[in-house]
Formats: C-alpha cells, structure tokens, sequence
C-alpha cells in the first residue's frame, strides 16, 4: 500500500474538493481513503501499487486546477491493520 500526496492549487472550496476526489477516484480505481481539501491545497490517498506520478499530474491537470508536487510513501494502514497482517 502507499500513501500519496498531492499538492494542489486553485481549489477554492468544498464543490473543488469533491471534483478533485472524483478526479482521483477514477482515475485510480484501486484508490482508497481519498480526500481533497482546499485549505492545505493537496489531495491524500492510498493505493495497493505506487501511483505515476505523471498520471497523477495529467488527471489534476485535466480537473483545471494547478498540479503542484505528488510525493507517495508506503503505508502500513495504521495499528490495527498490523495485527492482521499474514
């Protein structure tokens, strides 16, 4: 799983952030725990396989908004996920 970061500019509020989730979510249909926030300027998400970053740029690119930077880390999922993992 990895965790990605997008940050994001010319989100004005909460009818940009849904567009951007939307964005998000079908261009990466394996994308969970997706969020948009027009305060910090970035977009959250988490994926079984590390996203390209280059689709990550086209599909906020094509939403209108300004694709700033993506950085993606590997995600445990939190504590309880860890007690369940084979």
């Amino acid at each position: 799983m990895y965790k990605t970061t997008v940050k994001i500019e010319g989100m004005m509020c909460g009818n940009c952030e849904k567009h951007t989730v939307e964005a998000i979510t079908g261009a990466f249909p394996g994308a969970k725990k997706v969020s948009a926030s027009h305060t910090d300027n970035e977009a959250v998400f988490v994926t079984p396989d590390e996203p390209d970053a280059e689709k990550i740029k086209e599909v906020i690119t094509e939403t209108g908004y300004t694709y700033v930077s993506s950085e993606s880390e590997p995600y445990s999922g939190g504590f309880l996920s860890g007690l369940f993992k084979k």
